[in-house]
């Protein structure tokens, strides 16, 4: 695989509209400093308690899913405002919250191969879930991605590509106009749920730590029916998030 091109332009100097005409024609867009260094040191003090299941590819991969109703900071983290405000500018519509996740890859991961999340048809990776005509992935990095520490990977506008090789269901190995993409600690990258992306691998000396969450639009929903929140868990929440269940 040749070197790919390094995406660390200064992203902070995107104005709003300049951001999302950045992710809908490219499919990725990051937002530098959304979480402070105290932020990230209780969010970090709470995934170190995770149990976690390592991936079918790699015991260095390793996450948890479902995190939305453990409560706490890790739950006020689905309606963190800086982000919410750029989502419902975005949308333009309401913000419906889909799915919440942690992901933390070891020095030793060998890197995910180029996919989409985005799957009109379902499918037994995403249920109907990843059915929905729109859905932006927020991923919130606890530590720095660096060249040598699972950078993200990403094939910028991908998901606007008409060609077979685009079909959502396909994997790849590498892919020539891909580009890394560095940030630091606290940054999100958001992604449409279409753009083929991935990361490279580990090759430092510290784990990196991902809080992936998923909204949607109030308009895009899913192609069938879903499984509904349960409402004793929906009951849980604080009053400020529950309208993202909604």
């Amino acid at each position: 695989m040749a070197t790919p091109h390094i995406d660390d332009r200064d992203w902070s100097s995107l104005t709003t509209s300049q951001r999302i005409r950045q992710l809908e024609v490219e499919g990725y867009l990051v937002l530098p400093d959304l979480l402070d260094t105290d932020h990230i040191t209780r969010l970090k003090a709470i995934t170190a308690t995770f149990e976690t299941k390592a991936v079918d590819y790699s015991k260095y991969q390793r996450g948890r899913p479902n995190l939305q109703f453990d409560g706490g900071e890790i739950t006020t983290l689905l309606n963190h405002p800086p982000t919410l405000e750029f989502l419902r500018k975005l949308f333009g519509d309401k913000v419906i919250f889909m799915h919440y996740g942690y992901a933390r890859s070891e020095p030793g991961h060998p890197g995910i191969s180029l996919h989409a999340d985005g799957q009109p048809y379902g499918s037994k990776i995403f249920g109907f879930e990843g059915s929905c005509p729109v859905l932006v992935r927020v991923l919130y990095y606890l530590d720095d991605l660096t060249p040598e520490v699972s950078p993200f990977r990403v094939v910028p506008r991908s998901h606007l590509c008409l060609h077979a090789d685009a079909n959502p269901y396909k994997r790849y190995e590498s892919h020539p106009e891909e580009v890394m993409v560095t940030a630091k600690a606290g940054s999100a990258v958001l992604i449409h749920h279409r753009v083929f992306h991935g990361n490279f691998p580990n090759i430092g000396k510290y784990p990196r730590e991902m809080l992936a969450i998923a909204y949607r639009p109030a308009w895009a929903g899913p192609v069938a029916d879903i499984n509904p929140w349960d409402e004793q868990d929906l009951q849980s929440l604080p009053d400020e998030i529950r309208p993202l269940f909604v």
